[in-house]
């Protein structure tokens, strides 16, 4: 169903809409500007819309128009989610062009990220500019490895009464620590309406799709030719930082930044130096 909204509201109460993509019901938010090339949100393992980090959010649509959605079968969208990142993309171009856009921007987190390579390489007319961050390229160092290394961090998490993102996405230090608690609290600020929660069966799909991604031979990342930030911690565990800096060394171009003391949710933890780079990077 879709409601009207304002492009004042701040993510945590812009309401949810849907949008049929051949067949299939996807849902989505929308804030910011209602003109200009929108920035699509591409998100992470086991993520549906209420995962996105309000502050990269209002953030970015502060000045630009922005697009969070849920893709096949994750959260309240409908449909079988795919095993593999090629079909992901798939389906994530189709919600793009269902949507009327002919050219986006693109920020892929973690499996977004890898989602926004596969589009960009197989749909490149339709990128405009690219931001990839906690991410690696396909055959990239321990990314076979995430499955045990998540499904570790969940048991510690159950445990511990904790979200597994404390353990997964930041460092055990205490800087890391205090930034693990401030994330974990906006993902909470939307107090209504709130997604579905992630289903097993998706979270499953997901898994296989990362462990073949990982185990892929590399992409030939010099014939990206949209503008590409890249940004990571210093110390991700989940996609092994030293894939940031592969990504930056192989697409053409690329602008690098690695925040210190930082894990896999570098840019989450470091939102207030990140956003305005972001925003800068974008409007070049």
């Amino acid at each position: 169903m879709t409601y009207p909204f304002s492009s004042h509201a701040l993510f945590q109460d812009v309401p949810t809409r849907a949008i049929d993509v051949a067949g299939t019901e996807f849902v989505y938010r929308e804030l910011g500007p209602k003109s200009g090339v929108p920035v699509i949100l591409l998100n992470h393992l086991g993520a549906q819309l209420d995962n996105f980090d309000p502050r990269i959010v209002d953030g970015l649509a502060a000045s630009r128009r922005v697009i969070a959605f849920d893709n096949r079968g994750v959260g309240a969208s409908a449909g079988k989610t795919p095993a593999t990142i090629s079909a992901m993309a798939r389906d994530a171009v189709a919600f793009i062009r269902a949507l009327g856009f002919g050219q986006v921007d693109l920020f892929g987190f973690s499996l977004g990220g890898f989602v926004a390579q596969e589009i960009v390489l197989t749909e490149p007319l339709l990128v405009r500019r690219l931001i990839l961050a906690g991410t690696g390229p396909a055959g990239g160092q321990g990314i076979d490895k995430v499955t045990p290394l998540t499904i570790v961090d969940m048991i510690k998490g159950a445990l511990t009464f904790k979200d597994p993102k404390y353990y997964l996405f930041f460092t055990t230090t205490p800087n890391g620590r205090r930034a693990a608690r401030a994330f974990l609290d906006r993902l909470q600020e939307r107090r209504s309406s709130r997604d579905k929660p992630f289903s097993i069966s998706a979270f499953r799909a997901q898994l296989k799709a990362i462990k073949a991604y990982g185990l892929q031979a590399p992409q030939d990342l010099g014939a990206i030719r949209a503008p590409t930030l890249v940004a990571n911690g210093d110390h991700d565990r989940m996609v092994p930082s030293s894939n940031t800096v592969d990504l930056a060394h192989r697409i053409p171009g690329a602008q690098l930044i690695i925040y210190a003391d930082a894990g896999h949710g570098g840019v989450f933890q470091n939102h207030a130096d990140f956003v305005p780079k972001a925003l800068s990077f974008l409007e070049a």
